[in-house]
């Protein structure tokens, strides 16, 4: 009984936690130099990662009936993730208040040292609204393809796909091409994902072994307030929308609870997409509405990464003693709805993101950020479980809304128990019946 539950890859992948904070705690200097573990985890996800967003979108929309839908969909999709991202930035502003983790650390900023935090201070700074919008047409679709860029991969695919779709018996055959391509990237989905075990010890023995738990104890408070406003987000939020619209929360975590753990190990939210992308469809959404929502979700629904910024900024005002009315505060959250949507495809976008803005505002000290360094990985994980709940949610949501989503495949999906064998079959693009379904027509 033990041994068949160590074949589930939840199970493999909290043992590998549990193994990395070991190795951290007893032998630092042999975990500090187990990173690359979960680096290739990672470079191996985001080598299929382009490839994935790319044949999804496109097989989507030339499967569509009626152009009209696109539209429905990206307004729907837009519209629901401007409301929760919000929600997320102000549930972590509130709770930051309440808890006041930062309070009582005292910390004068002039001592801090901010040449651990140059590599994010001196990133490129973020680009402005005009820079952002022009910034999502490719002027290479090899460039966007090579950067692994969301947005420009997203855009050329959509219009690829339109293009398809008035394309006749032609277009027909580059669909069959591109179907058999996505599903060989499924099946190498289904491989990497064995690795993910031995990611998750590698990137929580690094992280320990660095920083050490001394770091975690001393900044527990401030986990425990992320991890608890992200928990209140999920079932009190995403619980309720999930009621609204006939879904209930739990059955949605269950059914995504791999994902979640392989995120608990490498708190990278990419290391995650196309397996979801695949769960959504297995649970009855149309290819077009999960190749949509789920990519771009990434940069305008990071309901985590949203959390995180008022909470870390509020922080670190707290901890430096930086006064701050509410006034102050609310142009902090005005600040972080814009620059919380413009940061898809930088590395550590989290960390560069805030460094802007706390640059941007003049008020709170950058050099505070210095603070988070110890802690960022294990917020990170909170932050990417958190994201991903919230694009699977709306998946299956904005589906909902536009007519796409097949309940009786639904209900089967979020009911079955998930056995090994079934996750590699969902992985791999088997037993998923019509995954490329149509739309209805529209009116």
């Amino acid at each position: 009984m033990l041994l068949s539950r160590f074949k589930s890859l939840y199970v493999q992948v909290i043992t590998g936690v549990l193994l990395g904070v070991l190795v951290g705690a007893f032998e630092p200097a042999i975990g500090a130099q187990l990173k690359p573990f979960s680096t290739v985890f990672i470079s191996l996800i985001k080598m299929v990662f382009a490839p994935v967003i790319f044949a999804t979108v496109v097989l989507g929309i030339a499967k569509m009936e009626s152009m009209k839908e696109l539209g429905k969909v990206g307004g729907a999709a837009l519209l629901y993730f401007e409301i929760l991202s919000t929600l997320a930035l102000a549930l972590g502003l509130v709770l930051v208040n309440i808890m006041q983790p930062g309070v009582g650390m005292n910390i004068d900023a002039s001592t801090l040292d901010s040449h651990a935090i140059a590599a994010y201070t001196n990133a490129p700074k973020m680009a402005s609204g005009m820079d952002f919008f022009l910034g999502i047409f490719p002027t290479s679709v090899i460039d966007a393809f090579a950067k692994n860029n969301i947005l420009q991969i997203l855009t050329f695919s959509i219009f690829f796909g339109v293009a398809l779709s008035h394309s006749g018996k032609r277009g027909k055959i580059v669909v069959e091409v591109l179907d058999s391509f996505a599903n060989a990237m499924f099946k190498i989905v289904n491989m990497v994902m064995r690795y993910a075990p031995i990611a998750a010890f590698g990137a929580v023995s690094f992280t320990v072994g660095k920083y050490g738990l001394g770091t975690l104890v001393q900044l527990g408070k401030l986990m425990g307030t992320m991890y608890l406003t992200c928990t209140v987000f999920v079932f009190v939020i995403l619980g309720l929308v999930c009621r609204v619209f006939g879904l209930r929360i739990t059955k949605v975590l269950v059914y995504i609870k791999d994902e979640i753990f392989v995120l608990l190990g490498t708190a990278s939210s990419e290391s995650v997409v196309p397996q979801c992308m695949r769960k959504m469809e297995h649970a009855g959404v149309s290819k077009s509405v999960v190749g949509l929502v789920i990519p771009s979700g990434l940069t305008f629904n990071p309901d985590g990464q949203c959390i995180y910024f008022t909470m870390a900024a509020i922080f670190i005002a707290q901890a430096t003693n930086t006064p701050l009315t509410l006034t102050d505060q609310l142009i902090v959250l005005s600040v972080l709805l814009l620059t919380s949507k413009g940061s898809a495809g930088v590395s550590g976008t989290a960390f560069i993101t805030l460094a802007a803005t706390l640059a941007s505002l003049g008020k709170i000290p950058v050099a505070g950020m210095v603070l988070l360094l110890g802690v960022d990985m294990f917020m990170g994980q909170a932050r990417a479980i958190t994201n991903t709940i919230g694009n699977c949610v709306a998946t299956l949501v904005v589906g909902k809304l536009v007519g796409s989503l097949d309940k009786e495949k639904m209900d089967a999906a979020l009911n079955t128990p998930m056995t090994q064998d079934r996750l590699a079959e969902i992985y791999a693009g088997a037993g998923t019946g019509d995954d490329h379904a149509p739309l209805p027509a529209a009116g």
